[in-house]
Parts: C-alpha cells; structure tokens; sequence
C-alpha cells in the first residue's frame, strides 16, 4: 500500500510541482490549500479547499496521513514582503497555520513533517554587502531577519524543531532560496523577481523600457523548482533534520538577472531604475552543509532554468493581452 502523505500548500507553485512529484513517485497524496492551482490541474488524490488558519480545518486534513509537507505560507515577492504593509497578516496567517499543523500532527500521531523555510530568516547585517553575503546555516544567530516574514519563519524553525524533541515528530527543515520557474505567479504583486522580469520583457516592446526597483546592483541566486522538488525529497527520506539552505551559489544583480531574461527572449529593452523595496543588498546560497549531507547539486544553471521559464510566462502575457485586445 502506498504511503499517504499530505501536501499543505500543494496548490501553490512549488507545492503543486511537489505533488506532481510525489504521484510520480507512487505515493497517495492530499492537498490542503485555499484554492486549487490557477495554471494546472492538480494529480493529488485528494484535494481539500480549506484554510488551515482553522484548526477544525487541520485536524481533519491529517487524519490518516503518515508525512506532511509543509509549504502553506502568507508569502509573496518584494513588493508584498518588505512594504511593510502586510505585516500583520504575513504573522498571524502563517503562525498560526504552523501552530495549529504541529499540534494536529501530534494528537493525529503523523510521523514526519518537512518545513519549507526560507532565506529571509538569515541576518540582515550579513547581507549589506551584494558581493559578500553570508548565509551558512550556523549565521542564523544572533537573530535578525530583515522581515516579519523573516521573523515568522525563523519561529516555525523552531516550533517544528521543539515538537521534535518534546513529541518525537521527526522533522526535516530546509530554508528555499528564491525558488522559479512554470506555472508559478507571474503577475498581481506577489511575483518574484525571475518572474516580474519575464512578465516585463514579454510585454514590452523592441527598444521599450522597463522599470526595476533599486539601483539594480542587489545580488540574489535563483533555484529552479525541480531542483527544489529533487532536493526536498532527497532531505526528506535522509536521516538529516537540517535546517539547511536548498538553493543557487550562482549569484547574479537583478540589473545582469534581467539582461540574461533579454538575451533568452532575442530582444533588448532598456532597463529604468526606480525607488522600491528591495530587501536585503545580497542574497546567495551556502550549499556546504546539503552537499556534505545530501551530496546533493542543482541540475540547472540560472539560464538553463530561465530558458524553460520564459516561455511559459511569456505565453502567458500574450494570452492576457489577447483578452485584454
């Protein structure tokens, strides 16, 4: 009998590519998630449109279930997570979502869970300088996020990690950093920069301009999702809690991100720094401790992974100007 597992988030970009990776791996899947995903059809066995702020919702959602993959979070781009304006909500939504599933799992005798983290819980004073960030596991203290959304997954760390030692849940921890690719949100605010910039591109014309926030210099790397996919299942089924970082080392200014996002779709258009939020000035992967652990590299470089994006975002844009028209 195949091993029931429970996606939360699974309608979500990189939890729905995890669900597709999961069934094609031979195990029966649920999905909890609010709403179904926008741009493919879900192949999980079972998918539950409920919101696990609510912890009726989370109890029912873990019956039977052996493994939990944590991944329903409040989240969004930079324009959603350093404005400051969502705050409030980015706390209490995804605190509460984590409260409530490690208590459920423990009265419902789940197994393991895995916890997707994020980079943003690393210091912000060791990410000033865009060619010389540090994010090795072992910097996250002294903590000092650069976000609430930072705070608030630092917190989860923790509280899986405490339900670990006092309940004997096994738990697997990995802090994503700036995970792309298809059938991921493109438009609407809450867009990542990969994203935003194809969107930008596609839509403009030949020679156009594009505006991007900051002066371009910031530093980030990127990970495409079926690396992610390939190394959240390889920490999962280790005997490794982590944390530990799943990203790229190949770090690239946003400024170079969106003259590579040009050069794969054969057309120039100039770049318009503006005043916006940017986060943190660098942002690059350790991968020292997943390759020591793991053995664990990424199969695609940033091009590669943009080359089998860009077609996709940009058949997109032409499908909405089409409505639009």
């Amino acid at each position: 009998m195949s091993k029931k597992v429970l996606v939360c988030g699974g309608g979500g970009f990189i939890g729905g590519h995890l669900v597709k990776k999961l069934k094609s791996e031979g195990f029966w899947v649920r999905v909890c998630d609010l709403k179904h995903n926008e741009f493919s059809p879900s192949p999980a066995d079972e998918f539950v449109v409920g919101d696990l702020t609510d912890p009726v919702v989370c109890r029912e959602v873990v019956k039977g279930i052996e493994e939990i993959y944590q991944l329903a979070a409040d989240m969004g781009g930079a324009g959603y997570i350093f404005t400051g304006n969502n705050d409030a909500a980015v706390m209490y939504n995804s605190a509460t979502i984590n409260l409530n599933l490690a208590e459920a799992s423990r009265l419902a005798g789940v197994k393991k869970i895995f916890y997707s983290s994020s980079a943003c819980m690393y210091p912000e004073h060791n990410q000033m300088d865009p060619d010389n960030p540090k994010c090795s596991e072992e910097s996250a203290y002294p903590a000092a996020p650069d976000s609430e959304y930072g705070w608030e997954k630092l917190f989860s760390e923790r509280l899986y990690l405490a339900y670990n030692r006092n309940h004997g849940i096994q738990v697997r921890v990995a802090r994503f950093h700036n995970i792309f690719g298809p059938e991921g949100t493109w438009t609407g605010g809450k867009e990542k920069a990969p994203a935003a910039l194809c969107r930008k591109v596609a839509a403009t014309e030949e020679g156009g301009t594009i505006e991007l926030w900051g002066d371009g210099k910031q530093t980030r790397s990127f990970l495409h999702v079926e690396d992610c996919c390939d190394a959240v299942r390889l920490l999962m089924e280790s005997d490794f809690s982590g944390p530990v970082n799943i990203g790229s080392e190949e770090m690239i200014s946003i400024n170079d991100l969106a003259r590579l996002v040009m050069d794969i779709a054969g057309k120039h258009v100039i770049i318009k720094n503006i005043p916006g939020p940017t986060g943190v000035r660098g942002r690059n992967s350790d991968n020292t401790l997943i390759r020591e652990k793991l053995g664990w590299e990424p199969k695609y470089n940033l091009r590669q992974g943009l080359e089998k994006t860009y077609p996709w975002i940009a058949t997109q844009v032409a499908k909405q100007l089409e409505t639009v028209s």
